[in-house]
């Protein structure tokens, strides 16, 4: 497949990161899946460090692990995301944005990350771009 191929999944990440401003993007930690052998060119590309989890311990990465968590609320093991209506992803993404994190202050992931604008941004009333 190729969308686990090392260096589609490579460009994906820089493409997606390197918009941050460097203060928010200083290390990014992978599982040990082959799509990730281009980690050299990642840390090189964007001036950071990348971490491997020991195998086996996906937990390790923390903001992932809690991040399918939150999701999972809406989109239990084995839903079928053939099966969701079309705006679903956009409605869920929209609720996960917008909800208060404590390690942000208490501000939602969009006020954060708004000056950003990304692709995927999903807060009230704005239009991806």
């Amino acid at each position: 497949q190729n969308s686990l191929k090392a260096d589609p999944v490579a460009d994906a990440i820089v493409q997606l990161l390197q918009p941050m401003p460097a203060s928010l993007r200083r290390s990014i930690t992978f599982d040990n899946g082959t799509e990730f052998t281009r980690h050299h060119r990642i840390e090189r590309q964007l001036a950071i460090q990348a971490f491997f989890c020991d195998p086996h311990a996906p937990w390790q990465k923390g903001g992932i692990e809690n991040a399918i968590g939150r999701l999972r609320r809406y989109l239990p093991r084995k839903t079928s995301l053939d099966d969701l209506p079309p705006n679903a992803f956009d409605a869920i993404i929209a609720i996960y944005n917008n909800t208060p994190r404590k390690c942000l202050g208490f501000q939602t992931p969009a006020e954060v990350f708004i000056p950003l604008h990304f692709k995927c941004e999903s807060t009230p009333g704005s239009s991806p771009g």
